[in-house]
């Protein structure tokens, strides 16, 4: 599981990740999605944090095992908290800024209590001095939740882009971007509880750590700032 293309994609994730920021800094968007950007900086320095644990360790160690499940759902919280800032982005004009953040903290309390509520029977039949199994279980169930929740909002989103003929390009770049990331994601955790010794579901976190990245950042480098979409094409899309 140390093979060459293991620590090729060690490598590129996180330079890809950092990337997103330098292209953002570049196109003087950083401040305007500094969530997206906390997300990219915070991606890296967990992705940073996998290899070594991976390279030290081992993939099938403990000790792997319980930083990838704790910095799965770290990075997921600042992802999830991204995609509101796109809700805030778009929804801007009808001043519901504050509105949105609330209702991210509520939503993210609602999704958590679901979370220990549908681990608590396991949870009961476990050791009570096993916490570090006790919590990973809690937080990976956590992760699992917020993607699909994450993808159903997505989808939401940008149900509000057509439907208010949202025109700025980045905004409509990133949104898309994010919807098919989330997508992949709920369909991936799909696969592994269908097929659980299946490899295929192995390597859609990989091709998703590889997707966001590359889609931010081509958005960034690309796409003039207050560059935006005629109005017809926006209606076509809606169609």
């Amino acid at each position: 599981m140390s093979g060459p293309l293991d620590y090729i994609v060690w490598l590129i994730i996180p330079v890809l990740q950092i990337g997103v920021v330098l292209c953002s800094l570049r196109a003087h968007s950083f401040l305007r999605y500094f969530p997206l950007n906390f997300y990219m900086l915070t991606a890296t320095v967990l992705t940073v944090g996998r290899f070594l644990f991976f390279s030290h360790y081992g993939v099938a160690s403990a000790p792997y095992f319980y930083f990838y499940y704790f910095s799965d759902v770290l990075m997921t919280i600042c992802l999830f908290f991204a995609l509101m800032a796109l809700f805030s982005h778009v929804f801007r004009e009808m001043g519901a800024k504050l509105y949105i953040r609330i209702g991210a903290i509520v939503v993210l309390g609602l999704i958590s209590a679901i979370s220990y509520g549908m681990v608590r029977p396991a949870l009961d039949q476990m050791r009570s001095d096993d916490s570090i199994r006790v919590a990973t279980r809690f937080v990976a169930e956590l992760s699992q939740n917020l993607y699909f929740v994450g993808a159903v909002l997505t989808y939401v989103l940008w149900a509000a882009v057509r439907k208010m003929r949202e025109t700025r390009t980045d905004l409509i770049q990133l949104v898309l971007s994010l919807g098919v990331y989330f997508s992949a994601f709920a369909a991936n955790w799909a696969l592994a509880v269908i097929f659980p010794n299946s490899p295929i579901w192995r390597f859609g976190p990989i091709a998703m750590a590889l997707w966001l990245p590359v889609a931010w950042g081509y958005t960034f480098l690309k796409i003039p700032e207050g560059a935006r979409l005629s109005t017809a094409r926006v209606a076509m899309g809606s169609r």
